[in-house]
């Protein structure tokens, strides 16, 4: 298999990490990709490195312009969800999926673009930090200082054990049905106290501006607005960012994707519904094999 091909799993679970944008991840290694063919690859020590770097300060570039575009984003913003296959023979591959999840990538628009990349080379993707210097053109000394105050500004919210399948189901099903019937008690009793919902529709749909955050909030919008909604909406299960989800059709279109978080004891502690209809543009076909 060609090397370019071979690291595309790679360069685009990198690049989507850092952007939170699939379309944008794809461009940075397709750009990634011309910049390959036209190199002397006779003259690359590292040809892996080589695209590592290569995809890694355009993604940092094309995050720091698509930042600069978000100021004037309409309601609360949402990374763009993805339907995943992950590689399940790669090294810490549950690892690698949890750092998918929505709630992760929220957390990591903390940092600054090359905290971000810096972040992700070391701690999620275990590259050397001589490795991750090279990638970003700083002495290691800096990039060692990049990774801890990136480590302090994520603090606790670091990806952690993936939730069992079957709790992930059991989730997604309470959800569902609090909507179809309106009636929220069983999901309640699955609820975090401080849970958080979020719906991004980008300006273009109907979409609360603000998340919800709390347990009252969260089940009153559940249980009357989206019952009152939803009614003939088809639910598709699916996997999303590495987790178990759903995608809700009206009709053949789809008009919705739910995403749900869960904390280290089981309990829904987030629920992210992405509404924008250009972010739901790619979900529906197969999933992308990432890492």
């Amino acid at each position: 298999m060609d090397l370019f091909e071979a690291r595309r799993p790679f360069l685009t679970g990198l690049a989507y990490r850092i952007l939170g944008s699939l379309a944008e991840a794809e461009d940075a290694v397709q750009d990634t990709w011309l910049k390959w063919r036209e190199a002397d690859h006779g003259s690359i020590a590292n040809p892996a490195g080589w695209l590592t770097t290569t995809c890694t300060r355009r993604s940092i570039d094309m995050l720091r312009s698509a930042r600069r575009s978000r100021v004037d984003y309409v309601g609360a913003w949402l990374p763009e969800p993805i339907q995943t296959m992950t590689d399940d023979t790669a090294e810490s591959a549950a690892d690698l999926s949890s750092s998918l999840s929505l709630a992760f990538l929220l957390v990591l628009e903390r940092l600054a673009p090359k905290e971000r990349a810096a972040y992700l080379l070391r701690e999620i993707f275990d590259q050397p930090y001589a490795d991750v210097a090279a990638a970003l053109g700083v002495q290691e000394t800096a990039c060692r200082k990049l990774v801890s105050r990136a480590r302090d500004r994520v603090g606790r919210a670091e990806p952690g054990p993936t939730v069992a399948k079957e709790r992930q189901e059991e989730l997604l099903a309470a959800f569902k049905a609090a909507i179809a019937s309106g009636s929220t008690d069983q999901l309640s009793a699955m609820m975090a106290e401080d849970i958080e919902l979020r719906t991004d529709g980008g300006g273009k749909v109907q979409a609360l501006l603000d998340p919800l955050k709390g347990k009252p909030g969260v089940l009153g919008f559940l249980g009357e607005v989206l019952h009152r909604y939803w009614q003939d909406y088809v639910w598709q299960p699916t996997n999303i960012n590495g987790a178990h989800g759903a995608l809700i059709f009206d009709g053949a279109t789809i008009v919705a994707s739910v995403s749900l978080a869960s904390d280290d004891q089981g309990r829904l502690s987030g629920v992210y519904i992405m509404r924008n209809p250009d972010k739901l543009a790619n979900l529906g076909r197969e999933g992308r094999m990432i890492q």
